[in-house]
């Protein structure tokens, strides 16, 4: 078997062991935490939180919502483009709060 390869510095050529990756908290459905049934799309506020700076919908493995609730996040959101409440594209809309 081969051993590792390594930079002349000694550092793996790979930044993150197996073990580093798996390091971090375990991720968790804010929704099913807290027991919110119904995602409001009029409340802009919250609806940022799963938008980037840009203004496109951030995906689950991000923001560890489950499969049920990043649906209805998804649909709150269009909804809230469409009634004028969330930007369809923005240019650093977060940065202005």
């Amino acid at each position: 078997m081969s051993k590792p390869q390594t930079h002349s510095n000694g550092n793996s050529i790979y930044p993150f062991s197996q073990t580093d990756a798996n390091a971090g908290k375990k991720k968790y459905c804010r929704f099913k935490k807290s027991g919110i049934k119904y995602i409001d799309y009029k409340d802009a506020d919250y609806l940022k939180k799963f938008l980037n700076d840009q203004g496109k919908i951030l995906p689950r493995r991000l923001t560890g919502t489950s499969l049920k609730f990043q649906r209805k996040v998804a649909q709150a959101i269009k909804r809230g483009r469409l009634i004028g409440v969330l930007p369809f594209v923005a240019d650093n809309f977060k940065s202005d709060n």
